[in-house]
């Protein structure tokens, strides 16, 4: 069996794990590292070297889903990290830490829809797909007839003078101590906003707060179906490793 090293950058750790491709599963058990506070480029490229060096059975390319827009692994915006990232060559700091080993950096959001349209809530699914990744930020991916239309960032969109990710994020539900009926209202916002400017025909709900599904499920409305992500926790990771196996392929 071939495996491929995804790793999935958030706002308070770096996961990791062995990937499949062939089926989008993870072998084994995650591991993860403390995202360096400002997670300025060099204590991240330490810390992904720490993590990449537990993975001896992954060889070839590594896979980094990252908070960022990014057009041939340099990263344009910084929403959630160092400033210093922009203009950064992300994917040559990614294969420094990898020991010369090709670095593959895709933006977050991307990777995580990738990994559900392939793999998970999405699969086989017509139409429009949004994804949404609640955690730090609000990520977004956007999908027609199963093909990506890369680095949207609709979480920046402003509603009422705030920033969706600033109304609405997991973070926010954390530092703002909003219980699931208060934050699931602003998320409400947020999807009637997308809804008005897209109308998608389904939303995925991902990010760390979709291992919580079960507990704000039933406050969500919107005219678009909205499901929980399959791969919950791990989609990052699992379209990262996509990304690295199917850009060196090419």
């Amino acid at each position: 069996m071939s495996l491929t090293l995804g790793i999935d950058l958030g706002g308070s750790a770096i996961k990791a794990g062995a990937v499949d491709t062939r089926t989008g599963t993870v072998v084994g058990e995650l591991e993860s590292v403390p995202t360096p506070r400002g997670a300025t480029p060099q204590a991240t490229r330490d810390a992904l070297a720490t993590l990449i060096d537990r993975f001896p059975q992954c060889h070839g390319p590594v896979g980094l889903a990252f908070p960022s827009v990014i057009k041939r692994g340099v990263a344009y915006t910084a929403a959630n990290i160092d400033r210093s990232w922009i203009g950064t060559d992300a994917g040559a700091l990614l294969a420094a830490a990898a020991g010369g080993r090709p670095g593959i950096v895709v933006n977050d959001a991307d990777a995580a829809g990738v990994a559900e349209m392939r793999v998970g809530a999405g699969r086989g699914e017509p139409g429009v797909v949004m994804m949404l990744t609640f955690g730090t930020g609000i990520g977004t991916a956007l999908f027609v007839d199963g093909r990506l239309w890369p680095n949207t960032e609709l979480g920046h969109l402003e509603i009422d003078g705030r920033e969706a990710e600033h109304r609405a994020s997991a973070k926010v539900r954390t530092t703002e101590n909003l219980d699931w009926p208060a934050w699931s209202e602003r998320v409400n916002l947020v999807l009637a906003r997308f809804h008005s400017l897209l109308c998608p025909d389904l939303y995925i709900v991902g990010g760390g707060v979709s291992e919580r599904w079960e507990e704000f499920a039933g406050y969500l409305e919107s005219p678009t179906p909205i499901r929980p992500a399959t791969l919950r926790h791990t989609a990052g990771v699992v379209g990262a490793a996509f990304y690295a196996t199917e850009s060196v392929a090419r």
